[in-house]
């Protein structure tokens, strides 16, 4: 006779994971305002009870989804990067990285621009904002500034403004591509860049 196969216990961590994992396949297939617990418990296999064990509520859940989600784009993204090329050519990388999304993380990206537009605090407000993008802003700017440093980047721009221009230009795309699936996302990607860069480079 074989034995049952014995089923393994996930750690609170890997149960916040996988559950936040539920909810971006929810977002991504049904939209925000479909979005429920008993929906997300449903696509992680678990009761509707446990989702509150380890979240205080509904909104604490896609509030830590998308946050999470926000940290595996941008870490998706610096991945692919050589941050020893020049600061030009790391701007350059990192648009393609970010085109990319769409095909390596179409779900995570769609499921935390529902949640972005629409997740409310109890005053009615929108949760997230663009104090959210603080760090990636930073990390961002530290680029620009060793571009300037390195003589690549007109001194005079200030490298936070830049960061915020990029991400910008980055988000504008993104929200093409993903309204047309068939550009040439490399074109795309490529025609961003050379805007940005020969709009901030030093003047000879």
């Amino acid at each position: 006779m074989t034995d049952a196969p014995v089923r393994r216990r996930l750690s609170p961590a890997q149960r916040r994971d996988q559950l936040v994992a539920a909810t971006v396949d929810v977002l991504d297939e049904v939209g925000y305002q479909a979005t429920t617990a008993d929906a997300i418990a449903s696509r992680a296999g678990v009761s509707k009870g446990l989702l509150w064990h380890y979240f205080t509520d509904l909104d604490d859940l896609l509030d830590t989804t998308a946050r999470q989600t926000l940290l595996v784009l941008r870490s998706a993204v610096a991945d692919t990067l050589d941050l020893s090329e020049p600061a030009p050519r790391v701007i350059r990388a990192a648009i393609h990285g970010a085109a990319g999304l769409r095909l390596t993380h179409g779900a995570q990206r769609r499921a935390i621009a529902e949640i972005v537009v629409n997740l409310r605090t109890s005053d009615g407000d929108l949760r997230f904002g663009l104090d959210d993008y603080d760090e990636t802003y930073a990390r961002q700017a530290e680029i620009f500034a060793r571009g300037q440093s390195e003589g690549d980047f007109d001194e005079a721009l200030d490298p936070l403004l830049m960061a915020v221009t990029y991400q910008g230009a980055v988000d504008s795309m993104l929200g093409y591509l993903d309204a047309h699936p068939a550009t040439d996302a490399a074109r795309h990607a490529d025609q961003v860049a050379d805007m940005l860069l020969r709009g901030i480079q030093r003047s000879t």
